[in-house]
C-alpha cells in the first residue's frame, strides 16, 4: 500500500496536482509508523516534506523534512540527501542562491557513486533554482542535463517531463537556436509515445505544441495539439480540452487552412461559453472572425466580432474590445457600408 501511495503521490507531481500529492503522501507516513522500518518512515516523511516545498509551503515541509534526517550514525553515508532536502527548502522560501550552492554540494558528492535517478532530480532542482534567478538558459542546460540521466535511469516519464521543461526554458532566454529547441522537442515527441499514463502524455503533448508554435512550426504544432486533445477528451475537468480546442483553431489559421479552422473556433467557443471563460470565448469568436473574413464570408464576419465584442466587454479586457471594433469596421467596409465602418473603427480609438 504505502508503495502504491508513493508512486500515485510522484504521478500527481509530474502533472502539477500538488494537493493530491500531498494527500498520497501524507497517507504513506502514517502507514509507516505502523512498520518496523526507520528508513522507510525517513523516506516517507521526505516526500511528504519535499510535496510541501513544491506546492508553495515550505515551512511546512521543513518539519517533516527534519523528520527525514538520518541519525548520526547513518548521517556519514546521506550527506547529499541532506544537503538535497536543505537546498529544497531554501528553494521554497525563494531563498535561490543558497538552495543552489546546497544543490551544487549534492553535485559535487554524487560522482559515480551514486544513481543517475539521484543526479536527475538534483539537476531539476537547479534548474527550477536558475528559474526562479531568472537565468532560463542555464536553467534550459540544467534540464537537459537531467533528462540525459533520467534516460540513463531508464525513466522515460521523467526525461521527457525535463525535456519539456528544458524546451520552455530554451524558448524563454533567447539564447538558442530555433534548430536547437526543434531537436529538444522532437525528443520529448518520440519518448511521449512510450509513456502509458495517457493525463502525463496528453499534457506532454500540449507543451510541445506551445513550443512548436513559438517556433512557429505550426503543422507540428496542430498534430501534438490533436494528439492532446484524443488523450484528454472524456475527462470530468474539460478546461484543458477548451484551451486545446482554441489552440488547434488557431494553428490552423496561421497554417491559411481556415476552412478546417472554422470547426476547431467553434468547438473552442461553445465550450469555453459552458465553463464561464468569457475572454476566452472572445479570443475564440475573434479567431473564428478571422477566419471567415479570409474565406470572404464577411457577414458572419461581423457576426462573430459582434459575438466576442460583447464577450470582451463582459470579461472586461479592453485590448479584446478594440481589436473586435477594428475587425467590425474592415467587415463593415467589405459588406458596403461605410458610416457603420467608420463608428466601429472611431470607437476602437
Amino acid at each position: 500500500a504505502i508503495e502504491g501511495l508513493t508512486r500515485a503521490g510522484h504521478r500527481a507531481l509530474a502533472l502539477g496536482a500538488g494537493r493530491e500529492a500531498v494527500g498520497c503522501f501524507r497517507k504513506a507516513l502514517l502507514l509507516s509508523r505502523d512498520t518496523a522500518s526507520p528508513q522507510l518512515h525517513q523516506a516517507c516523511a521526505f516526500n511528504l516534506g519535499a510535496a510541501y516545498v513544491e506546492t508553495g509551503k515550505p515551512k511546512k515541509g521543513l518539519e517533516f523534512l527534519l523528520q527525514s534526517q538520518p541519525s548520526e550514525a547513518e548521517r556519514r553515508g546521506h550527506l547529499g540527501s541532506l544537503y538535497f532536502s536543505v537546498g529544497a527548502a531554501h528553494e521554497g522560501l525563494q531563498d535561490f542562491p543558497e538552495a543552489l550552492e546546497r544543490f551544487e554540494k549534492v553535485a559535487g558528492q554524487a560522482g559515480a557513486a551514486v544513481q543517475a535517478g539521484g543526479r536527475a532530480g538534483t539537476c531539476v532542482q537547479m534548474g527550477c533554482c536558475y528559474l526562479g534567478m531568472r537565468e532560463p538558459a542555464r536553467a534550459a542546460r540544467c534540464f537537459l542535463a537531467a533528462a540525459q540521466a533520467f534516460a540513463v535511469a531508464e525513466s522515460p516519464e521523467a526525461a521527457a517531463v525535463a525535456l519539456s521543461r528544458a524546451s520552455g526554458s530554451m524558448l524563454q532566454s533567447r539564447r538558442f537556436q530555433a534548430a536547437e529547441i526543434a531537436r529538444v522537442l522532437a525528443q520529448c515527441r518520440s519518448l511521449c509515445e512510450t509513456i502509458p499514463d495517457p493525463a502525463l502524455r496528453g499534457k506532454l503533448y500540449n507543451d510541445i505544441g506551445l513550443g512548436y508554435s513559438q517556433l512557429h512550426i505550426f503543422s507540428l504544432a496542430a498534430e501534438s495539439f490533436e494528439r492532446a486533445l484524443g488523450l484528454c477528451r472524456g475527462q470530468p475537468e474539460r478546461r484543458q480540452e477548451a484551451a486545446l480546442l482554441q489552440n488547434l483553431g488557431a494553428a490552423h489559421n496561421a497554417l491559411r487552412s481556415f476552412g478546417s479552422a472554422l470547426g476547431w473556433h467553434r468547438r473552442a467557443a461553445a465550450l469555453h461559453g459552458a465553463l464561464g471563460n468569457r475572454r476566452a470565448q472572445g479570443q475564440c469568436f475573434g479567431n473564428l472572425a478571422y477566419a471567415c473574413s479570409q474565406l470572404g464570408n464577411h457577414g458572419a464576419a461581423a457576426e462573430s466580432y459582434l459575438h466576442a465584442l460583447q464577450a470582451f466587454r463582459d470579461s472586461g479586457d479592453l485590448q479584446g474590445q478594440w481589436q473586435a471594433c477594428e475587425g467590425l469596421g474592415a467587415a463593415c467596409l467589405h459588406l458596403g457600408d461605410p458610416q457603420k465602418a467608420i463608428g466601429h473603427y472611431q470607437e476602437a480609438l
